[in-house]
């Protein structure tokens, strides 16, 4: 059975496909903008994956030794290979594309860099990176068996894939320590982009952290030229207005996002409509019950006040009272050394924990915090470290 695509959906898929399975055969230089990448991490991968490498910036710094690692959009495994020497022969390194012939390239010299390193953590699978769930290897295989050729068999194989979903997922939920992508996310249907930004959170263990770069507009960008497929598959009319792409992150439910490196100068610039690089990293980790334990944090500065992303204002200087989950969360990455964190004297045990008022944003009294009968009294001290005496 054929299924009419709209104008579209032929965009945003089909010239986004040939494009680039043409570029896994020869070299594109009009995709995407130049990249630097560490030297030493490029020694061991063959010339002919980094000469078909089309990204717009290098979100593998943020990776580190030990972590399991998603890349979105792989293409022919570059980003893969750089994050497997980071992640060393502990981690590993999970590439997902929907390009046959982008993953032939990756999947052709897995063995040989493998050999190279000593170790092999990287493996290369079949899918739509909006869709993180569904293999289509295995649903390759399934159409082989039982092909479709009437509406009952496309019913059917709507059950199909859910149960591939379901038991043999080709990314599981929680399993991923920082997902990286590089200049893919903007080829995705506008259609599909609330659901892509949902599976990054969802593979995303507590904790982890999405490591983006990607080309961003200044200005939303016109319906026509979203409809011209050399500019949507040049990475160009595809992209996300910087607000927007931001803004995806937090619906998402991400924390502490930031713009860890914007391009100056654009590099593109189609009808007054300026193009750049952006790379953003954001965190998982913010949802879970608040807790009440006494505790309170105190913003350093240097802004006079600063709000965070459920809406909690912090005076700089000021005891503010936060819930266990907050005050542990403002002590991590990317918050660190921002908030001085004060613990009461008394200790609150998780079990005897009330629920905290977290939609509010409450100044915590220094008393609340040494309790109302302390009354303590001390004399000088030596010194206050071992730099030397206070006074």
């Amino acid at each position: 059975m054929e299924i009419a695509l709209s104008s579209d959906q032929q965009v945003a898929e089909s010239s986004v496909y040939q494009r680039y399975a043409a570029a896994a055969q020869a070299v594109e230089p009009a995709l995407c903008c130049p990249v630097e990448y560490s030297t030493d991490l490029l020694k061991v991968i063959p010339e002919e994956i980094i000469e078909r490498d089309y990204g717009c910036g290098d979100p593998t710094p943020f990776v580190r030794s030990g972590e399991t690692v998603l890349d979105l959009g792989s293409g022919g495994g570059k980003l893969c290979y750089i994050a497997a020497q980071v992640v060393g022969p502990k981690g590993r390194v999970i590439g997902v594309d929907c390009n046959r012939e982008m993953l032939f390239l990756a999947r052709k010299h897995s063995p040989a860099v493998a050999e190279q390193l000593g170790y092999a953590n990287v493996d290369f699978r079949y899918g739509l990176i909006q869709d993180l769930a569904l293999d289509l290897d295995l649903l390759a295989g399934e159409l082989s068996e039982h092909p479709v050729n009437d509406p009952a068999g496309y019913l059917s194989l709507r059950h199909t894939e859910e149960r591939l979903r379901r038991e043999r997922p080709l990314v599981a939920d929680d399993s991923v320590d920082c997902v990286l992508s590089n200049c893919v996310l903007n080829l995705v249907r506008q259609q599909d982009r609330r659901q892509l930004f949902a599976e990054i959170f969802r593979v995303l263990r507590r904790g982890g952290r999405a490591a983006i770069s990607d080309i961003v507009s200044d200005e939303r960008v016109p319906e026509r030229l979203q409809q011209d497929p050399e500019l949507w598959s040049g990475c160009i009319t595809g992209a996300f207005r910087e607000d927007e792409f931001l803004k995806a992150f937090e619906d998402a439910g991400f924390h502490g996002i930031e713009i860890v490196k914007r391009q100056a100068e654009p590099w593109r610039i189609v009808e007054g409509i300026e193009f750049r690089s952006v790379t953003v990293v954001a965190h998982k980790g913010k949802q879970g019950p608040c807790l009440e334990r006494g505790q309170a944090v105190s913003y350093r500065g240097p802004f006079k006040k600063v709000q965070d992303d459920d809406g909690h204002t912090y005076f700089r200087g000021e005891r503010m009272a936060v819930c266990d989950k907050t005050f542990n969360l403002l002590q991590q990455e990317p918050y660190t050394n921002m908030f001085d964190a004060i613990e009461p004297r008394e200790v609150v045990s998780l079990e005897d924990a009330k629920p905290f008022g977290c939609r509010r944003s409450t100044r915590r009294h220094p008393r609340e915090t040494k309790g109302l009968e302390y009354d303590e009294t001390t004399g000088a001290t030596d010194g206050c470290s071992d730099e030397g005496p206070c006074c």
